[in-house]
């Protein structure tokens, strides 16, 4: 039996969908967490996207272009955190602790993302699920912008951590996540501690391997997943980041990590019965 229960999604992929008011009484409280680094030319894009919700969370990684005045400028309201670290796991880190909703999503701000998606992982949380995690594998879900490496890459990965955590991921390597925040302790994620001296200034989950490392603790913390058919769009301007043999050893890394904590909080519930 699968230690992580799933339901099949209730909505599509959201992309064919307008931008719709999510923000009622009745409703629980929606906060976005967009991590960026030089994003100027890509932001407009992202935010005229953006569903209406109760809060947005730009986390800034040191730009050095116009990323936070252009933020502020389309969106006077929006909240402006800077990361204590480097790397996207930071960013979503130092996110997570200043926000303030009930649901937390989280998007790129690249344009890979699509923000009208955003209404398709509401509802799946709203439905009963704890950690709706976007699939670009799932469904009607796709990409414009995996490559034929990085995608057998990832197929191989999600086998491995399917067998091994007995879990049912189509795609383990995907940001687009969202969560109750009632459950962010689960995740176990630093966003206090400076950044270590000598090195690259990150700590570990700080940098691309913060996709993997929410989906294995997951599972872990034996949360309700829902994946989300989710349509990956192209970057909008400017190039990745990543890379296909290196972030691929982070998250080998990742993964023979947080195995052994798997195994002893398995055998503490079996001790406790």
């Amino acid at each position: 039996m699968s230690t992580v229960p799933y339901v099949e999604p209730s909505a599509g992929t959201g992309t064919e969908l307008p931008p719709p008011a999510l923000v009622d009484a009745s409703e629980p409280l929606v906060s976005v967490i967009i991590p960026a680094l030089n994003e100027a030319r890509n932001l407009p894009h992202v935010m005229a996207a953006l569903p209406e919700v109760d809060e947005v969370i730009l986390v800034d990684g040191g730009s050095v272009d116009d990323t936070v005045e252009v933020a502020r400028r389309l969106m006077p309201g929006i909240r402006v955190v800077t990361q204590n670290r480097r790397g996207k796991g930071n960013a979503l880190a130092c996110g997570f602790a200043a926000a303030t909703g009930d649901i937390l999503v989280m998007i790129d701000a690249d344009g890979s993302t699509d923000p009208r998606e955003i209404p398709s992982f509401i509802a799946a949380l709203r439905a009963g699920a704890d950690f709706a995690k976007g699939s670009r594998f799932h469904g009607a879900g796709g990409s414009a912008d995996i490559t034929r490496l990085r995608s057998a890459g990832n197929k191989c990965l999600s086998l491995l951590v399917n067998t091994m955590f007995r879990t049912r991921y189509s795609d383990l390597c995907y940001g687009y996540n969202a969560f109750w925040a009632r459950h962010l302790d689960v995740f176990d994620l630093d966003s206090t501690s400076p950044a270590p001296k000598g090195g690259d200034g990150r700590l570990w989950g700080d940098g691309f391997e913060i996709e993997t490392l929410l989906n294995l603790r997951a599972a872990r913390g034996r949360l309700r997943i829902v994946e989300v058919p989710s349509f990956e769009q192209a970057r909008i301007h400017g190039e990745s980041n990543l890379n296909a043999l290196t972030d691929g050893i982070r998250v080998l890394r990742t993964i023979a990590r947080e195995w052994p904590r798997r195994r002893t909080a398995i055998n503490a519930v079996e001790r406790a019965r």
